[in-house]
Formats: structure tokens, C-alpha cells, sequence
């Protein structure tokens, strides 16, 4: 059989369907040169669903196989999935979308996920919850086999990557990068998931949980990578930054807003001190100090801009769930209220400016007191800048914001 759809294609044995054509979980493995370990895998998947009686499909996503592991997929008797977009990601919703099952148990297919603990997953998911994750780490009671995890992973990038989630998005599990876990189907369709990626599975996790979706974990055991003909296809650091990246583009608060209001409060800060020219100890704040705190401030205000707007834009274009508290924001901002402020700041400025140009003027445009001159032009120079950001970006608030009206 060979079907096109969706950007994947299907050739398959004859499957004999289920009574009503719908199984009621798909198991889905990426498969990517795992010819070593891909029948171990089937077997396992195969025994697990008819030791319990579960009516369940097996779904082999193939990424570009050149080793033999289709043949493998085939003369195991399961649907054979071919994605061509590259990618752990790509491969792995190439095969949730074609699964025809309610749920979906997706693993690793190097044989370091033992496909026995299906059962025990799936029980989870009949409780009522949308995602099941396994778990690893000891921390939600899971167990390494020795060798079976590099040492960097277990005691710096998981916990990491986890704990941020944890912080960050409210992730309720305590191992993000388990690639052993299921979900309601239904539910990851209105994830929405881009990521082509390892980071796939950072995105589903911290969609569901924005999302308030029901999220639990089960215990489970990691095993050694069974493959010796390759090395595994994670790479450390490309793909911890990949995941890092994706957590900083999915939280402008933690990417702008966060360090955004320190600067602005140092800038102010510097300002009291260095304004009226304040002496403490040994140090003297003076204009030197008034140009650092502008640019704290400025750095600031930008930083806390972006945030606003990202948030907006994230909201609009529906990759982030609606904030009530976000929102309420509108309704003491518009284009209008923008523009005012902005206009009054930025004539603020050109007010200290042309107090300065006077100075100028009444020096015979000769030379200046730099200790009293800097102190106006500064924050004329300031005031003027921050304004025009204000203006600029409530033009471009309003832009975004025409398509939630």
C-alpha cells in the first residue's frame, strides 16, 4: 500500500483492521538507521499489547532509512511510515498524524525505553490525563542503568532543562527529555507543534502545561543504547541549546521582562545618585555616572518593550495561551494614550536640549561647563529617545493587536 498525504507516505503489509477500524492506542518509533535494535523494539511493543489485550497499532516513522530497518519494519507485520523532512520531530508527528489510535505511546526505537511499561502508561491515560510522561531521573523515582545515561546529561543538562520548565512554564513532571510517553491524540492536535527537532519534546510538554493540560508521570527504567554501528543521534550541545533556545522564544518574560526591570531600576537608581551629584565615601557620581544610568535605562525600557510586544504577538498568532492579566493591560493602554505619553516625553527632551543649545548660544557657541551642560543634555537626549520608542512601539502594539479585534 502507498499513500501520499500530509508530507508523509505509507507502504505497509496487509494489516488486519481492528472490528471497528479504530485501535485504541498507536505505538510510534522514530526510526532512524536503527536496524540493530528496531525488531528487539517490535517485539516488545507486540508482546506488551496482546499480553494485556489492548487493541493497539504499531507505527514505525521512518526518517531515511538506508540500513535495512524497513525491511525489518516490514517483516514484522506494523505500518510503515515515511517522512522525509528531517529530523526527530519531523519524524515523530509524520507518525502521530497518520496513528489512528485515541492514544499515542511514542519511544525511542535504540532500545534504552522498555515498551513493557505500555500498559502502565496507558492506564494513566484512561484516568483522564492528556499526557503521560515517563520518568528517568530519581527525583520522580525512575532508575539509570549504569552507562545507559552520559554523566553531563544526568546531573547538568536533564535537571537543568527540567527545572527551568518546572519555573518557567509550570511543567508538573521531573524529567522533560523522557522521549517514553503518551497522550490523548485528540489533545496534541491542539498543540500545535513546529519544533523539527530534539527539542520536539520540550515543546509538547510545555504547550500542554501552558494549555492547563492534564499532565502526570510514571516511573520508568532507562537501558543502555543498544546501537554499536552508530552513535546516537543526540548531540549534547547542539541540542541543549536547541532546547534552551526554544524555552527563551517561548517565555518573553523570562527573555525580556525579567532582565529588563533591573536595568531600568539600576538607571534609576544611577540617576538619583548622579543628578544632584552625590557624594558617598570616596565616590563621587557625577556626569559619567548619568551616562551609564541613561543607557541602563534606555537597555531597560527597550528590553521590557520587547516583552509587551512579544507577548502580544505570541497571544495573537495563538503559540501562547491567553493571559487574563496580560490583556488587562489594554485596557488602560491604547494607540492614543501611547502617543501622548510618548509625545510628552519626547518633548521633555527637546525642552533639556534646547536648554542646552541656549547655553551654547549665550557661550558664543564657545566652550561649555561639561559638569553642568551634561547634566541637561543627557537627560534631554533621554527623555528624547525613550518617547520616540513610545510612540513607535504603540504604532506597532496596535498593528498586532488588529487581529484580536
Amino acid at each position: 500500500m502507498r499513500v501520499e498525504r500530509r508530507g508523509w507516505r505509507e507502504f505497509s503489509p496487509p494489516i488486519a483492521d481492528v472490528a471497528d477500524g479504530t485501535p485504541e492506542v498507536s505505538v510510534v518509533l522514530p526510526c532512524l538507521n536503527e536496524a540493530e535494535t528496531l525488531a528487539r523494539c517490535l517485539e516488545t511493543a507486540k508482546r506488551a499489547l496482546a499480553d494485556h489485550r489492548i487493541v493497539g497499532e504499531i507505527v514505525v516513522a521512518d526518517n531515511g532509512s538506508t540500513d535495512g530497518s524497513i525491511d525489518i519494519a516490514l517483516t514484522a507485520g506494523v505500518r510503515i511510515i515515511a517522512v522525509e523532512a528531517k529530523g526527530y520531530g519531523s519524524a515523530l508527528m509524520g507518525g502521530i498524524r497518520a496513528a489512528r489510535g485515541r492514544f499515542v505511546i511514542m519511544g525511542d526505537a535504540d532500545a534504552s525505553y522498555d515498551f513493557a511499561e505500555i500498559p502502565a502508561i496507558l492506564a494513566k491515560l484512561k484516568e483522564g490525563f492528556d499526557l503521560v510522561q515517563g520518568c528517568r531521573l530519581p527525583a520522580g523515582g525512575g532508575r539509570i542503568e549504569p552507562g545507559a545515561m552520559p554523566v553531563l546529561h544526568r546531573l547538568v543538562g536533564n535537571p537543568m532543562l527540567t527545572t527551568l520548565a518546572r519555573w518557567w512554564f509550570g511543567v508538573p513532571i521531573h524529567d522533560i527529555q523522557c522521549g517514553l510517553r503518551g497522550f490523548d491524540r485528540a489533545f496534541w492536535f491542539t498543540l500545535d507543534q513546529h519544533c523539527l527537532g530534539m527539542e520536539f519534546s520540550s515543546e509538547m510538554l510545555i504547550k500542554a502545561a501552558l494549555k492547563r493540560g492534564r499532565i502526570s508521570e510514571v516511573p520508568i527504567t532507562l537501558h543502555r543504547d543498544g546501537r554499536t554501528a552508530h552513535p546516537p543521534h543526540m548531540r549534547t550541545f547542539r541540542d541543549g541549546w536547541r532546547n534552551l533556545r526554544f524555552y527563551l522564544l517561548f517565555s518573553p518574560r523570562w527573555l525580556f521582562l525579567v532582565p529588563g526591570l533591573p536595568f531600568l531600576l539600576l538607571g534609576l537608581v544611577g540617576y538619583l545618585l548622579a543628578y544632584p551629584g552625590v557624594t558617598l565615601g570616596a565616590a563621587t557620581f557625577d556626569a559619567h555616572t548619568l551616562l551609564f544610568a541613561s543607557l541602563s535605562i534606555l537597555l531597560g525600557y527597550q528590553s521590557v518593550l520587547f516583552a509587551v510586544l512579544t507577548r502580544l504577538f505570541g497571544t495573537v498568532e495563538g503559540f501562547l495561551p491567553e493571559d487574563p492579566r496580560f490583556l488587562r493591560l489594554f485596557d488602560y493602554f491604547n494607540l492614543e494614550r501611547g502617543i501622548l505619553a510618548g509625545a510628552l516625553a519626547a518633548v521633555a527632551g527637546l525642552a533639556f536640549l534646547a536648554i542646552a543649545v541656549t547655553l551654547w548660544y549665550d557661550a558664543a557657541f564657545g566652550r561649555l561647563d561639561y559638569g553642568r551642560t551634561m547634566r541637561i543634555v543627557i537627560p534631554g537626549v533621554t527623555l528624547t529617545a525613550l518617547g520616540v520608542q513610545t510612540v513607535l512601539s504603540s504604532f506597532l502594539l496596535s498593528i498586532i493587536g488588529l487581529k484580536r479585534r
